[in-house]
């Protein structure tokens, strides 16, 4: 029997765009191991969300922003292979501005890269 998760785990995501392109990585680890999305990552306690997104950004690939605002929040749940729920995440969606730095895959990225918005 697989135990059901306590609560759900508060996460962010950075919604970073340059020149007409957007930032995305291609995720390492489960639940969405091999897709491409934000990069982001957990909010540790006691960690301001604007902190988390800078934090997770530049762990994830190597890439400074500024935390501009929340636009979004959308929950994720990952069920193992019977369909029992695993883990359910909240993801805080936070657009940034661009600082410093190129894409480099890092921490739980197997790769990063700018994508046209086109």
């Amino acid at each position: 029997m697989t135990a059901q998760p306590s609560r759900p785990i508060p996460a962010t995501i950075a919604a970073v765009v340059r020149d007409g392109h957007v930032l995305l990585v291609r995720r390492a680890n489960p639940p969405d191991q091999g897709r491409w999305a934000f990069p982001g990552g957990k909010i540790e306690a006691g960690e301001r969300l604007e902190d988390a997104t800078a934090r997770e950004l530049f762990e994830e690939c190597g890439v400074r922003a500024q935390a501009l605002q929340v636009f979004d929040a959308v929950d994720v749940f990952d069920h193992d292979d019977s369909g029992a729920l695993r883990r359910h995440y909240i993801l805080v969606a936070v657009l940034c501005r661009w600082q410093s730095g190129e894409p480099v895959a890092g921490d739980d990225a197997l790769d990063a890269r700018w994508v046209s918005l086109a």
